[in-house]
């Protein structure tokens, strides 16, 4: 019923890659429901997609619950299934899950990673500089200032290594960034044509990118809703989900402080190698056409 929905919508979806992230979407994260008969979906079938991920993933799960809720309706308009919506909010599920609101304060809305390969697949398809830097956000899992400010003298090509200066870093400190082959592959053709001193990816004037280039990236790709920012929660999501490296990896590839003051001055080294090999895992992730790759991807030894 699902692909049904989706077939006879042919027309109206705001582009190819909205239709996408509905199908990884609830693929990934409803696959008990994909081959139940809708006639026999219930409450609790539907709570039971909803609730592992209601509170960890507030944004992922308030789209889930929408486009279960919408395709059930359509099944009800075609004869297929009886009685009230299992997946409604108002006056049903709102009686059992904590409100959206309170899950989502403070977080900054992300796409869910499973519909990341196919918004970069979109994303690949523009030639603005605004496309290939948050492509190179996506793919480096990095703040959007840091991008925007980027200049080629921060750049090493041969050692595959991006290093941010601490004045333009969130808590002052130098960060290195290991560059996946994917990132090389997008900045070499860059550097080739620019100074030493000039941003990577600036506006038609050489002058640096403002964050509201990517909110119109966003709306044409046909996502509303999601912040720059929110693919770093994209790609921690992904990394905790389907991978097995350590968490002070994953944080540390965020650029966040992980521990106390004593762990810290302890933790004094910087795993630059492991967290190129997760960011090798990431760029594959992205890179993606079909579906998602298998849960816990190990990292290279």
């Amino acid at each position: 019923m699902a692909e049904a929905f989706m077939d006879e919508r042919a027309g109206g979806w705001r582009s190819a890659t909205h239709r996408r992230q509905w199908h990884t979407t609830l693929t990934t994260y409803a696959a008990s429901l994909w081959e139940k008969p809708v006639s026999e979906v219930s409450t609790s079938d539907v709570l039971a997609v909803l609730r592992p991920i209601w509170r960890e993933k507030p944004e992922t799960a308030i789209r889930l619950r929408g486009r279960i809720e919408r395709i059930l309706d359509a099944a009800k308009v075609e004869g297929h299934r009886q009685g009230e919506n299992p997946a409604r909010w108002r006056g049903h599920l709102e009686h059992t899950l904590p409100k959206p609101g309170k899950l989502s304060r403070g977080h900054h809305p992300a796409l869910p990673y499973a519909e990341v390969p196919a918004f970069v697949a979109a994303l690949r398809t523009r030639v603005a500089a605004s496309a290939r830097a948050l492509e190179f956000i996506i793919l480096t899992a990095a703040r959007s200032g840091e991008v925007r400010g980027m200049r080629a003298s921060e750049v090493d090509l041969d050692s595959a290594v991006w290093t941010v200066p601490a004045e333009r870093m969130k808590a002052g400190r130098q960060h290195r960034v290991p560059l996946s082959r994917a990132a090389l592959e997008l900045l070499a053709p860059r550097l080739a044509v620019i100074d030493r001193n000039d941003f990577v990816f600036a506006n038609g004037r050489g002058d640096m990118l403002s964050d509201m280039a990517f909110k119109r990236l966003n709306l044409r790709a046909g996502v509303e809703g999601i912040t720059t920012h929110g693919f770093r929660s994209s790609f921690r999501d992904w990394a905790g989900d389907e991978t097995d490296f350590p968490r002070e990896v994953m944080e540390a590839a965020l650029a966040h402080m992980v521990g106390d003051e004593v762990e810290l001055a302890y933790r004094r080294g910087d795993p630059l190698e492991k967290r190129r090999q997760l960011m090798e895992l990431w760029a594959s992730f992205v890179a993606a056409e079909n579906g998602v790759p298998s849960r816990k991807a190990s990292r290279s030894q």
